[in-house]
């Protein structure tokens, strides 16, 4: 995947490819990583319930295109993850 790329296709545990709508994407120095926040395509039009989010680390191919979506691995990256999400979300709220 692309770093500015609008959507993304992930595949689940089960084999299923799911079409995803990507939040915003990042880079850590101090994980030598970059990560993508997204969420399944179509679930921002049930304004019933919240919109379950997911992270992952992802590794951009040498050529520039796709690249690997990998499971984020430690407390220390959940926690840099949700702070930049509740940065990213208090943002929002302030353009509304």
């Amino acid at each position: 995947m692309d770093h500015g790329e609008k959507q993304i296709t992930v595949i689940d545990e089960n084999g299923n490819e799911q079409l995803c709508e990507v939040l915003f994407t990042f880079e850590s120095e101090e994980f030598k990583k970059s990560y993508v926040l997204y969420y399944p395509l179509g679930a921002e039009e049930d304004d019933s319930e919240e919109i379950e989010i997911h992270a992952s680390s992802f590794n951009p191919h040498a050529d520039g295109e796709d690249g690997e979506l990998e499971p984020i691995e430690t407390e220390e990256e959940w926690d840099l993850i949700e702070e930049m999400l509740n940065t990213f979300l208090d943002e929002e709220e302030e353009q509304e």
